[in-house]
């Protein structure tokens, strides 16, 4: 999507904030011995409240209002009656949503509670590079380059990236052109971050793997399969020629970098 009026820029304004509060509602809700359908329970009705409507259920039937991966899962859990949290879990919760015709998203991993198991520093990494990241697009940018900031970043601090989950284009679908926002250097992409364009840019920072894979068969659910842990955190944006405008920052995730 391109920002052609500042009725597009409201209208996308409004449906990131409602999937960021969301986000952020449902991190400071969540509790050890709470279920994640409990959590996902709460989060579809703080979307309601903004009138909002789950993006991955209207878009795919998503069995969920939100997607929440536990531990070694790391994208599109299922919210289940069986999968209690406990103290120190990584949590990671993706949010996206429609309203009024326009589309966000967003996410973040948290440890749940105490750090009882010292991931809380892959979360942080998570985070920092995703601000890094963010904040080197620009109008021309190549899309490669920020892929390549992501993976040495990673590797700076001990970590690597996941190579099949990436970020994408959005605004008046879930997923738009540009199809593909990798967190590692893809010397066959030449395609530049365009100006005014929204996009949904997101870090996987892992503690080995480099790859997930389909859990159970699910048919939704991707985990790791070496037992690594996943740190996710994405942020909806708005390509200038400057600084980029955060559409979802009410999330805080970057709060007490």
């Amino acid at each position: 999507m391109s920002i052609t009026s500042q009725t597009d820029l409201l209208n996308i304004r409004k449906a990131s904030e409602a999937v960021a509060l969301t986000l952020r509602q449902m991190r400071d809700y969540a509790r050890p011995g709470m279920t994640t359908k409990e959590l996902d329970d709460y989060g579809a009705a703080c979307l309601q409240s903004y009138g909002a409507r789950s993006a991955p259920y209207l878009t795919y039937g998503f069995p969920g209002h939100t997607c929440i991966s536990v531990n070694h899962d790391v994208a599109h859990g299922i919210p289940s009656n069986k999968v209690v949290l406990a103290e120190g879990d990584l949590v990671n919760i993706d949010v996206s949503a429609e309203l009024n015709g326009y589309w966000a998203d967003n996410g973040g991993s948290f440890v749940l509670g105490r750090d009882l198991h010292q991931r809380g520093a892959l979360v942080d990494a998570s985070k920092k590079i995703l601000h890094k990241a963010i904040h080197n697009i620009r109008g021309g940018v190549r899309i490669a380059d920020i892929g390549r900031l992501i993976e040495t970043e990673a590797h700076k601090a001990g970590y690597t990236v996941l190579r099949n989950l990436v970020g994408h284009g959005i605004g008046r679908a879930l997923h738009e052109a540009p199809h593909e926002i990798p967190c590692y250097y893809d010397r066959h992409n030449r395609e530049r971050f365009r100006k005014n364009s929204v996009v949904a840019v997101e870090t996987f920072i892992s503690t080995r793997a480099t790859m997930a894979y389909q859990k159970n068969n699910d048919g939704w659910t991707l985990t790791t399969r070496d037992k690594s842990f996943v740190a996710q955190h994405e942020h909806t944006i708005v390509i200038t020629d400057g600084a980029p405008i955060i559409l979802t920052e009410a999330n805080q995730v970057w709060d007490n970098l």
